[in-house]
């Protein structure tokens, strides 16, 4: 049986709920993998499991070395605003079945991690 690709899903999502751009989850996704592969791997077995606050970390990092002063302008683009959006993505993707979770993950795991303000714009203001 063929799984459906992430794009489909995406757009299907995308479909029921129109808050945050298809590139918005591809976003996310990206930044995920990167997050994980900055983790030492176990000796053995899966992955690290990746906590909501590292995860918004790891977005942080992965955004502003891939859009550095206009990060802000491309999110906004997206429709993503705050800490909380990416919170919303990650479990629409796990409702999904994109990603999984653990019985301790919440959306409020990724509620006020850091302000965009003083993350993406402030250290590049002159």
């Amino acid at each position: 049986m063929r799984k459906i690709a992430f794009i489909d899903v995406v757009k299907r999502i995308c479909a029921k709920d129109e808050r945050y751009d298809i590139e918005a989850y591809v976003f996310i996704r990206e930044a995920l993998d990167q997050t994980i592969k900055n983790f030492k791997k176990p000796d053995n077995g899966p992955d690290r499991h990746v906590s909501g606050q590292e995860l918004a970390e790891g977005i942080r990092k992965y955004a502003l070395d891939q859009f550095g002063p206009i990060t802000l302008k491309v999110f906004n683009s997206w429709g993503i605003e705050r800490t909380e959006d990416f919170g919303e993505i990650v479990f629409n993707l796990v409702n999904a079945g994109e990603l999984g979770k653990t019985d301790e993950d919440k959306r409020d795991d990724f509620k006020n991690v850091y302000d965009f303000y003083e993350v993406f714009k402030k250290p590049f203001l002159p």
